[in-house]
């Protein structure tokens, strides 16, 4: 089992949603600031990552928003491409495992239940560039990708997509996957999520009594996929987790 509770571990992304529910389940881990570690900057890279030992990189920093990286395609080439293959590329030389987090939406999206050993077929900039960085973890002898969706505990928005299948759930809940998944040492490609359904659903399931209106994606102006439920067996096989 690998210790996650400890400094050597470093986490990126620790001011997001999913960093800070990770930091609950181990907060004596590293979570540096994007100023003190620009993963897009090599050098960057190189500067933090050499100045303290390290077991372990988890890789959650990412630039995320559809509709922006429509707007900024090149802030999300910096961030979710160049930025996990600089991280890629220490842990390479360095010999020290990385955990990539990446998303469902690296497949097409026509007909979920997806497995890991689909086909990967994105349909927006955002998909392409979180799997640019799937590209980069590969690279390593040592990975651990791990492909999910997510979101706060307490859905935030006043509208939900009814024409939308998902897998996403509760950020506390993913976090506490990842730590199952980590301290088994698992490699190669994971899935991790909840049940197939509708984001309406996902949504009432986080607040029954909270009065959510239907969205629907023909309602939207950016390219979201239908259906990108995952097949999360792997993950129960490996954790002997149970349905």
């Amino acid at each position: 089992m690998r210790p996650l509770n400890v400094p050597t571990t470093v986490f990126t992304g620790g001011s997001g949603l999913l960093g800070g529910a990770f930091r609950r389940l181990a907060p004596d881990a590293r979570y540096p600031s994007s100023a003190e570690l620009d993963v897009s900057c090599a050098e960057s890279v190189d500067a933090w990552l050499d100045a303290a030992p390290v077991s372990l990189v988890i890789h959650a920093a990412a630039f995320t928003s559809p509709p922006k990286i429509d707007q900024d395609p090149s802030r999300a080439i910096a961030t979710n491409i160049v930025g996990t293959a600089n991280l890629a590329r220490w842990c390479l030389v360095h010999h020290v495992p990385l955990v990539y987090i990446s998303t469902d939406y690296v497949f097409k999206g026509d007909k979920g239940r997806y497995t890991e050993d689909d086909a990967v077929m994105p349909v927006n900039r955002y998909a392409w560039s979180k799997l640019g960085g799937e590209c980069a973890a590969r690279m390593l002898p040592e990975h651990l990708i791990i492909r999910t969706s997510f979101g706060p505990d307490v859905f935030p928005y006043p509208k939900a997509f009814i024409d939308q299948w998902t897998s996403r759930q509760g950020v506390s809940e993913t976090a506490r996957q990842m730590v199952a998944l980590i301290e088994r040492e698992a490699r190669g490609t994971v899935h991790i999520g909840g049940p197939r359904r509708t984001v309406m659903e996902y949504a009432q399931s986080l607040d029954p009594a909270k009065a959510i209106a239907p969205l629907s994606l023909e309602d939207v102006t950016f390219v979201a996929p239908v259906d990108t439920s995952l097949d999360t067996s792997r993950f129960r096989a490996l954790t002997k987790a149970q349905d």
